[in-house]
């Protein structure tokens, strides 16, 4: 990447992040509650990763893709939450052109990851209900590794095509981004020489990346809803849709905010709505993911419970 030829270098050099200066009565008060929100946020991601590794009961194909999706959340609020609480106490909100590409580029990376590991997780309770005689075959240790790396691979392989293309794009005159992260949008509507092949491969890979794990996921719960529905008792329907009910509350936390950003209609959407579904999706979901499968998971809870005696035990 250093010995490309950037178009970008000529003209601008920096970008100006305006993210919530716009509120300056409570800036303080926004650094110190995102602040909370990023703590629980590596907090309880951290602790579930923990729990995973540590905890024998937990060494099952369905929480070994919730510890990397815990893991990924870690990663994934690290890139945007420390220079959003930076621009609650800083007035300088500048971002160098190198700095918001390698931001871009680990954003759109672990963003994808997310999207693909959701999709995995919904292939895994598939195969859990609709063939639950062949889970064990189906989803043993070398296939677990294989969906998890395949989806971190494609995850960095999409993001690098995607940043690729904007050397393709030439920005001068407005360098003001009005979001708290540099992303893919801003920087198109920013250029000011369009490259209709850049902006169509951007398109499309994001769609792509998107719209994929989504459309695999919603049919995968198509056909364990209807697998459900065929069991007989209500107590064994309850107990099948009480596996899957954590994994959709944090698939519509996620997918929710990023439909009604980039599929409901822009001109009804103000700047202020715009950064508070970015804020949904990339600072609030990752701090309640951890909580949503604790809360409703009778073996999370036991094993928080044995962490916390081996714990206090030590001490």
């Amino acid at each position: 990447m250093a010995h490309m030829q950037w178009k970008n270098e000529t003209t601008i050099t920096k970008f100006i992040l305006l993210g919530f200066g716009n509120l300056n009565q409570v800036q303080i008060l926004l650094f110190v509650l995102f602040l909370v929100i990023y703590i629980l946020t590596m907090a309880g991601n951290l602790l579930m990763v923990a729990l995973v590794v540590a905890d024998q009961q937990l060494h099952t194909p369905m929480y070994f893709f919730l510890g990397n999706l815990s893991f990924l959340e870690t990663c994934y609020t690290s890139v945007i939450s420390p220079r959003l609480l930076a621009g609650f106490l800083i007035e300088d909100r500048a971002i160098s052109f190198r700095d918001c590409i390698t931001q871009l580029f680990f954003f759109g990376a672990l963003a994808a990851i997310e999207c693909f590991l959701l999709a995995v997780m919904a292939y895994d309770r598939y195969i859990a209900i609709c063939n639950p005689l062949t889970y064990k075959v189906m989803m043993n240790v070398r296939i677990c590794l294989l969906l998890v790396s395949a989806s971190w691979i494609t995850g960095f392989s999409a993001s690098a095509l995607v940043v690729g293309m904007v050397p393709q794009l030439t920005f001068c005159g407005r360098n003001e981004i009005n979001n708290f992260f540099c992303d893919m949008e801003a920087l198109l509507k920013l250029s000011c020489e369009k490259s209709p092949l850049a902006e169509l491969i951007i398109l499309v890979s994001c769609s792509l990346v998107v719209l994929v794990p989504f459309l695999f996921i919603i049919v995968s719960y198509v056909l364990i809803l209807l697998a459900i529905l065929q069991i007989a008792s209500s107590a064994g329907r309850q107990k099948a849709f009480s596996t899957c009910a954590s994994h959709l509350m944090v698939v519509s936390l996620y997918y929710g905010p990023i439909i009604i950003m980039y599929m409901g209609p822009s001109a009804e959407r103000s700047s202020d709505f715009h950064k508070a579904l970015s804020l949904m999706y990339t600072v609030v979901t990752p701090m309640f993911n951890p909580i949503i499968y604790s809360l409703r998971n009778q073996e999370v809870k036991g094993a928080f419970r044995k962490f916390m005696m081996q714990t206090l035990g030590m001490i």
